[in-house]
C-alpha cells in the first residue's frame, strides 16, 4: 500500500519520520540522521498505537489468542491532525486519531532537550455516548525494522532481551531473529510472533522490559525500554519484509487486564522510551540512558555519591541497641555516610522473617528505644537508616489476619508467605503513615530502604479486571512512595525487591538508588554489577562489598571494585577486620571518592570474555566508563578462574595518562597507543584505575 510522508523532525543525531498510507492510517520511524535516504524496505504500515476494544474483530493470520495486535479496532482509527508543543526543556510530538464512533487517541512523542532518546505514550478518549472496554493497547509500535534492508534474505538482524532471575540480573540474550522463526511466509501470511513479560508486582522477574533489535549489516540499533510497574508485554512480530516492536502493558490474554471507558473518560498507557542509534547494544543501551540521566542531575545537582554501610550481612537480621552501638564506634573515622538498620528490628519471639507487618520495636533487643540508637549513629558521623517492607506482611503478624486491609483474588485473602496490602484502601494508607512516616518522623531516621519479597501475581479483586486492579494497587504504592518523600523532606530511599526485581523505570525514578542483586558474597558480583550498566544509571545502583574477617587482601580489593561499579555499600565482618585490611578498605573508600563524578556521569564500555557460568565464572573484565566530556576515566578490572591472557590491552580515550590505581598489588599498568595495558593477573583479582586526559 502506498505511503506518504506526513512530517519528518530532527532531534539530535534521529530523525522521526511519520507516514499516512491510503487509508489515512498514520505510522513512524525513527533512524539516525541522514540515514533516512537509506530507507529502503517496503512494507505495510505499522499503526502509531496498537489497540483491541472487546467484541471487535481480531486478526487474521492464525493469531487469535496469540496476540491482539491488527484488531478491527485499530483498522477503524484515522489520522485526524497532528500539532508540536514547545515545553521548558521538552518537545513533543502529538498525533490525533480518531474512529469512526468518535473515539480518539493521542499519541505524544516527547523529546527532552540534550538527551539521546524518546519518550512515547497514548492517551484513548471516548467520546462517543457509549462505553468501551480496552482489552490491549500499546505505549510504544514501531515497525519497518529495520528499514535498511530490501528483504529479509539480505538483512542480518538480532533481537537482544534482559533476563533476570534471583541473583542473576540483567544476562544478555542475543538471538538471530531467522532462529526465533521471524521470517515471512512465502505468502507474507500467517504472523510471526516472540512475545515476552512478565505478570505481577515484581516488574523484573524473568525479563527485563527492555529489547533492543540490532542491524548488524546497517550498523544500526534500535532499543526500547518499558516504565511499568506492574504485568507488561514486549511482542516482536512479523508479517512481511518489517519487523515490528510493540510494548505496553500486558494485555487481556497475557496478564487478564482490560479496562473499561465510560463516556468521556480517557486512559493513558504508561511510557516507553526509544532510541536509535549507530553501534551495537553496548553502545546503543547507553543512549536510553539519557533520559533517566537528564532526571537524576535535576534531582541531585551535587557532584558525590554516598558510602552506605548496612548491617544486615553482618547480623543476618538479629540487629540490636548494642550492636549497632559497637558498630557505629567502630566505623567512626572511615567515612562512610549512612548506617542502614536492615530487617530484624522489629523482632519478637518468633524471630524476624514471618512477623513483618506490625512494625512495632523489639523491646528486647531495642530496650531504650529507637531515639537512642538512631542519636547513637549520628553521634558517630553517620546518617541512620531503616528497612521495611511496607507493601506486605508475614504470617506472625498480627497484620496477616487483617482482612479489610488485604488483597483478594476471588473473594479470598491473597498470598502465602507474604500477603499484600491494598494500597487503594484510605485505612491501609493511614495504617501506613502512622507506622512509617509518623515512626521515621519521631525516630529521625532520614534513610529508608523499601523492600518487597512476593509477587501477586496475576491480580487482584476490585471494580475492574485481575490485571487492572493489579496495575492500580502498583500505583497506589507508587502514589505512597512519593508522600513519605513529601512528608519527610530530605529522605533518602532506596528500591528493594528480593534484590533487583524493581529495577524498572517507573519506580526508579521516585528512588534515589536500588539494591542491584542480593548476590552479596558471590564471585559473580561484578558481572551482575556491569550487566545493569545497560539497563539502569550507575548512580542507582548500590552494589554490596561484603567483608568477611577470612578475606585475603585480594579479595578485599575484589569486592570493594566490584562495588565501585555503581553506589558503595559496605556490610560484613567490620568489627573483625585486622589493620591490613581496614587500610585496603580505606584506600578503596578514598579512591572510589575520587571516582564517583565519574560514576556519577559517564557512559559505559563493556570488555571482555563471555561468561557462561556465572557461579563458575572463567576469563576476565573490564568496565571502562568515561565521564561526560572526556576529561577523565575508570576502568574497572576483574578476573575469574581459568587460565588468564599475559597481557591485556583494554582502549581507552585518546591522550589518557593513568593518575590513580587501587588494588592488592603485583599488577603491572601502563598506558600506551590509547589502550590500558595490563599484566601480572592472578585468578580472581580486582583493580580499579583513573585516568586523566591531557
Amino acid at each position: 500500500m502506498d505511503q506518504e510522508l506526513l512530517s519528518e523532525f530532527l532531534f539530535g543525531d534521529m530523525k522521526v519520520l511519520y507516514f499516512l498510507d491510503e487509508d489515512r492510517h498514520a505510522g513512524f520511524q525513527c533512524v539516525p540522521a541522514g540515514m533516512e535516504k537509506d530507507i529502503v524496505k517496503k512494507c505495510a504500515l505499522e499503526p502509531l498505537v496498537e489497540l483491541y476494544f472487546t467484541g471487535d474483530q481480531p486478526s487474521d493470520g492464525f493469531t487469535a489468542g496469540h496476540t491482539m495486535r491488527g484488531s478491527s479496532t485499530v483498522r477503524d482509527f484515522k489520522y485526524r491532525k497532528q500539532s508540536v508543543q514547545e515545553g521548558a526543556g521538552f518537545t513533543d510530538v502529538i498525533t490525533e486519531l480518531e474512529d469512526s464512533k468518535q473515539r480518539r487517541i493521542v499519541h505524544t512523542l516527547r523529546y527532552s532537550h540534550g538527551t539521546q532518546a524518546f519518550a512515547v505514550s497514548a492517551k484513548v478518549m471516548n467520546a462517543s455516548s457509549e462505553d468501551v472496554q480496552i482489552e490491549m493497547i500499546s505505549s510504544l509500535n514501531l515497525g519497518g525494522l529495520s528499514p535498511f534492508d530490501r528483504s529479509s534474505t539480505e538483512e542480518e538482524l538480532i533481537l537482544h532481551r534482559m533476563r533476570s532471575f534471583w541473583s542473576a540480573e540483567g544476562r544478555v540474550l542475543s538471538q538471530d531473529v531467522d532462529d526465533l522463526g521471524l521470517e515471512p511466509s512465502w505468502a507474507c501470511y500467517g504472523t510471526r510472533i516472540e512475545k515476552f513479560g512478565q505478570i505481577g508486582s515484581m516488574p523484573v522477574r524473568s525479563w527485563f522490559p527492555f529489547a533492543a533489535v540490532e542491524d548488524r549489516k546497517a550498523g544500526v540499533t534500535f532499543a526500547f525500554q518499558l516504565a511499568c510497574p506492574s504485568s507488561w508485554q514486549f511482542e516482536i512480530t512479523r508479517r512481511d519484509q518489517g519487523l515490528s516492536v510493540t510494548c505496553g502493558l500486558g494485555d487481556y490474554v497475557f496478564a487478564h487486564w482490560r479496562k473499561r471507558l465510560a463516556p468521556d473518560d480517557s486512559f493513558e498507557t504508561p511510557p516507553a522510551y526509544f532510541t536509535v542509534g549507530k553501534g551495537g547494544l553496548d553502545e546503543v543501551s547507553q543512549r536510553l540512558l539519557t533520559i533517566p540521566q537528564q532526571e537524576y542531575e535535576q534531582r541531585h545537582p551535587q557532584e558525590s555519591l554516598p558510602v552506605v554501610f548496612n548491617e544486615f550481612c553482618t547480623s543476618w537480621g538479629k540487629p540490636t541497641e548494642s550492636s549497632v552501638e559497637k558498630i557505629a564506634y567502630k566505623l567512626q573515622g572511615h567515612d562512610i555516610d549512612y548506617f542502614v538498620i536492615d530487617a530484624g528490628w522489629y523482632a519478637g519471639e518468633t524471630g524476624w522473617s514471618d512477623n513483618g507487618g506490625d512494625w512495632v520495636v523489639g523491646k528486647k533487643i531495642f530496650p531504650s528505644g529507637m531515639q537512642k540508637t538512631v542519636q547513637t549513629i549520628r553521634d558517630a558521623g553517620m546518617v541512620p537508616g531503616i528497612w521495611f517492607e511496607l507493601e506486605d506482611c508475614a504470617p506472625q503478624s498480627e497484620l496477616y489476619q487483617h482482612g479489610t486491609f488485604l488483597l483478594k483474588r476471588d473473594g479470598m485473602t491473597l498470598g502465602g508467605s507474604r500477603r499484600f496490602l491494598d494500597m487503594q484502601n484510605p485505612e491501609a494508607r493511614e495504617y501506613l503513615r502512622t507506622k512509617v512516616i509518623r515512626f521515621l518522623k519521631e525516630t529521625g531516621f532520614r534513610y529508608l530502604k523499601i523492600d518487597y519479597n512476593d509477587t501477586i501475581g496475576v491480580g487482584c479483586d476490585g471494580e475492574e479486571s485481575l490485571g487492572e486492579n493489579l496495575r492500580k494497587n502498583m500505583m497506589a504504592s507508587e502514589d505512597f512512595f512519593q508522600e513519605i518523600r513529601r512528608s519527610v523532606p530530605g529522605i533518602v530511599m532506596e528500591n528493594c525487591s528480593s534484590g533487583g526485581h524493581r529495577l524498572e523505570p517507573s519506580l526508579m525514578r521516585l528512588f534515589d538508588m536500588a539494591s542491584f542483586s542480593d548476590a552479596h558474597e558471590c564471585k559473580e558480583i561484578p558481572i551482575i554489577a556491569a550487566n545493569l550498566h545497560r539497563l539502569v544509571l550507575p548512580a542507582q545502583l548500590q552494589i554490596w562489598a561484603v567483608l568477611r574477617k577470612t578475606d585475603t587482601l585480594d579479595r578485599i580489593v575484589y569486592s570493594m571494585t566490584a562495588a565501585m561499579l555503581g553506589v558503595l555499600c559496605l556490610s560484613g565482618d567490620v568489627l573483625d577486620l585486622s589493620e591490613a585490611q581496614w587500610k585496603a578498605v580505606d584506600e578503596g573508600i578514598a579512591f572510589y571518592r575520587s571516582a564517583a563524578p565519574i560514576i556519577r556521569s559517564g557512559t559505559t564500555k563493556f570488555y571482555g570474555t563471555r561468561m557462561k557460568k556465572y557461579r563458575a565464572p572463567e576469563g576476565w573484565q573490564a568496565i571502562v566508563r568515561t565521564q561526560r566530556g572526556g576529561k577523565r576515566t575508570l576502568v574497572i578490572v576483574h578476573s575469574f578462574a581459568g587460565e588468564l591472557p599475559e597481557t591485556l590491552s583494554i582502549p581507552v580515550p585518546e591522550y589518557s595518562k593513568l593518575k590513580k590505581i587501587y588494588s592488592a598489588g603485583g599488577i603491572q599498568a601502563f598506558v600506551a597507543d590509547s589502550k590500558l595495558n595490563l599484566s601480572h593477573l592472578r585468578n580472581f583479582n580486582g583493580a580499579a584505575f583513573l585516568l586523566e586526559n591531557e
